[in-house]
């Protein structure tokens, strides 16, 4: 065997068989990208020349509500139409072993066998907001390697919730009957932020009642659009009987062709760009800060502990210094 043999590759020399469509490529670069690795964003930096072809949309909505099942049942329905579906699902993180809890992977083993689907878990670490950390350097890699449509689906957390609205083209928001609120929607806060809401679980006897009160809630909420506005749908769907998916996958691709036609999808890249930008801002501060605590920062710390600064100032010295 030849030395070359144990040189590790390099995530420069994984993108061409990913770009190619090689999974095991695919699946080494979304590892690298959850690790953080610095060796990383060169492979990164040349994928996202490759991006912005992908439609991605944001799956969320509380515990309980079903989105994993819904979200399985969904991806099946947008490969009838040929496209390759691409599937980063943010799994809470355990607070033993640091990890994924994979319960979402394990209700999706149905999508296994269609190579036109990637389903990739991916752990918060501890990130407040729904998302991981690397959650849209994962969506680059699914876009830049062919996946024509990202569905990334959130932790289900409630009011942290709101984060992947500034991450995605198109959310949808998940409600089931019988949680314990008329609502759930707007008890978790997550009303406002619905492309398409969905009410689950609809062979349920109660469901009508929570589509009634959902529809009404949204009318209490409307205030007079422009005429070419987009109306926000309710669909009504059953996973477990295959109702409504048809419909759902219909409004998404409504939705996409709206942003396109009305010029609104340019605002939405430029607010996710301009998310993207200030998120990678903050945790290179906080890595920097908790890496590496030179002798400003501890200077910084010592005064005020003493009471001499107030942090806000303390913390623009922290950035002047950086």
């Amino acid at each position: 065997m030849s030395s070359s043999a144990n040189v590790p590759v390099s995530s420069l020399d994984l993108l061409e068989p990913a770009m190619a469509g090689r999974l095991p490529a695919i699946a080494r670069l979304l590892t690298r990208a959850e690790s953080g690795a610095e060796e990383v964003y060169e492979a990164l930096s040349e994928l996202y020349r490759h991006t912005g072809k992908a439609h991605v949309v944001g799956i969320t909505g509380v515990p309980g509500s079903g989105k994993s099942t819904l979200l399985a049942k969904l991806a099946r329905e947008i490969r009838r139409s040929g496209r390759r579906v691409g599937i980063v699902a943010v799994d809470p993180t355990s607070p033993f072993s640091g990890g994924a809890i994979l319960g979402d992977r394990i209700r999706m083993n149905e999508l296994a066998a269609d190579p036109g689907v990637f389903v990739r878990s991916m752990a918060t670490r501890g990130i407040m907001g729904g998302l991981a950390r690397n959650t849209l350097d994962a969506v680059d890699i699914l876009d830049a390697t062919g996946y024509d449509v990202v569905l990334i689906e959130t932790v289900g957390v409630g009011q942290d919730e709101i984060e992947v609205v500034q991450a995605v083209h198109t959310t949808v928001v998940i409600s089931a009957p019988g949680l314990g609120d008329d609502i759930q929607a707007v008890k978790a806060g997550v009303l406002e932020i619905a492309d398409i809401h969905v009410v689950s679980k609809c062979e349920r006897p109660d469901a009508n009642r929570a589509i009634s009160d959902l529809t009404n809630m949204l009318k209490m909420n409307w205030t007079p659009p422009e005429p070419s506005a987009w109306q926000i749908p309710v669909v009504a769907t059953s996973a477990e009987k295959g109702e409504g998916l048809s419909l759902l996958q219909e409004k998404i691709d409504e939705h996409s062709s709206f942003l396109k036609e009305s010029g609104t999808l340019l605002e939405r890249r430029k607010r996710i760009a301009e998310q993207r930008l200030l998120k990678e801002a903050e945790e290179l501060l906080r890595d920097r800060f908790l890496s590496h605590p030179e002798d400003h920062v501890q200077d910084l710390l010592s005064q005020l502990l003493r009471r001499e600064i107030h942090p806000h100032h303390a913390a623009r010295q922290l950035i002047d210094n950086c």
